[in-house]
């Protein structure tokens, strides 16, 4: 196919529609290798979490409330030397009221034998009667 040729003789280019790439490619690789080469000496960040030996305020002794096999509820102050008190289970509010100083928080330790429901029906009723500061004692030995 001839040029096509114009008024002054010389042939008109025709348009070329392909993209050079490896300008582009030798771009990408030569960041590639920059980031390969810095991405060991990246430190990964280091959070410093506060301690308890560093609260400003002492945290208020907890009501331990604990349930053993047989459904026997008991309960104490727990402080050194507290030792636990059985408790009926219908007299457990005003038990825990006698004991309540300053918004202490309630803790329920059961038995691992106890059924689940038995815990959350002690901390049902428990919320029930306004104690919003409740938890759970885990044994991390097990």
């Amino acid at each position: 196919m001839p040029s096509i040729r114009n008024s002054t003789g010389r042939g008109r280019r025709r348009l070329k529609n392909d993209i050079n790439v490896v300008p582009y490619i030798d771009v990408m690789l030569v960041l590639l290798v920059i980031f390969m080469v810095t991405a060991p000496m990246i430190t990964p960040g280091i959070i410093d979490l506060p301690t308890v030996g560093q609260a400003s305020e002492v945290p208020a002794v907890p009501i331990e409330v604990q349930i053993d096999k047989e459904g026997q509820v008991s309960l104490r102050l727990r402080e050194g030397g507290s030792e636990f008190q059985d408790v009926d289970k219908a007299n457990l509010i005003t038990e825990i009221q006698a004991l309540m100083q300053n918004e202490n928080p309630i803790v329920i330790a059961a038995d691992g034998k106890v059924p689940y429901e038995t815990v959350m029906e002690l901390m049902d009723q428990l919320r029930s009667q306004g104690f919003t500061r409740l938890g759970l004692l885990v044994n991390k030995d097990e």
